[in-house]
């Protein structure tokens, strides 16, 4: 695949040592109004931040920061015993103009591209299919980028990112609000969901539920624990040994 150059000088000068370094990738959107402010924002040392990668929405894949370096795109952040993804991630950003600005779908060709990105990445890095996340994931507390309309389940084809596998699940007995909350928590703590307390409940949990809904069950994202959401906590839980 093409890939172009349109360097940022926003990234550490602290480096990837090596390949085995990394092993996430942290898909974003851009949430600006064009790819042109995007890209200005991203090239701004002024607004550190920054990102390996930016695919726009007719499939265009520029390289921004080289793979060596530390991009700044996933903030204070965490994921299992990792903080601080910045440290070991490739960064991808799609044009998109997000929640704030008239949230889009993402085009077939924008994430025909993103595939064939990812494919190169994974077998480069021998990345893992769970390590390709999402901003939301690794910060639920403050970003819900890329967003419900991004196509995990598509991606999941390709052995990028996790997917449930459709299988009935029946719970024995019938569980309380306080049993249902741990054995959510519980699931994706084993996942990789951090800042939350599974044994403590907290008005933030609600964020970490939506951010885990916007995932899996784009089409109800509320906040809320109900069976289904449960159920698919519960497979993917068994799935991220």
């Amino acid at each position: 695949m093409r890939i172009y150059k349109d360097l940022s000088p926003n990234f550490s000068k602290k480096g990837h040592n090596n390949k085995r370094k990394i092993k996430f990738v942290i898909f974003h959107y851009t949430g600006m109004q064009s790819e042109i402010e995007s890209i200005k924002r991203l090239k701004n040392p002024v607004s550190k931040v920054s990102c390996h990668y930016l695919v726009n929405r007719k499939g265009k894949v520029s390289q921004m920061v080289g793979e060596d370096k530390i991009a700044w795109h996933a903030g204070k952040s965490k994921w299992k015993n990792i903080i601080n993804l910045n440290n070991s991630s490739i960064g991808i950003e799609l044009v998109n103009r997000g929640h704030r600005h008239g949230y889009e779908n993402f085009p077939k060709a924008q994430i025909k591209s993103l595939i064939a990105l990812c494919k190169l990445l994974k077998k480069k890095y021998k990345i893992k299919a769970i390590n390709f996340l999402a901003h939301s994931d690794i910060a639920p507390l403050r970003k819900v980028d890329p967003g419900e309309k991004f196509p995990w389940k598509k991606l999941s084809h390709d052995k990028i990112g996790l997917w449930p596998k459709k299988k009935k699940i029946k719970f024995k007995n019938i569980l309380t609000k306080n049993e249902i909350h741990k054995f959510f928590f519980k699931n994706i703590y084993q996942i990789g969901y951090r800042y939350f307390k599974i044994k403590r409940r907290d008005k933030k949990d609600k964020l970490i539920v939506k951010a885990f809904q916007r995932r899996y069950n784009p089409k109800k994202i509320d906040g809320k624990i109900d069976l289904k959401v449960l159920k698919i906590s519960h497979l993917l839980a068994k799935r991220s040994h």
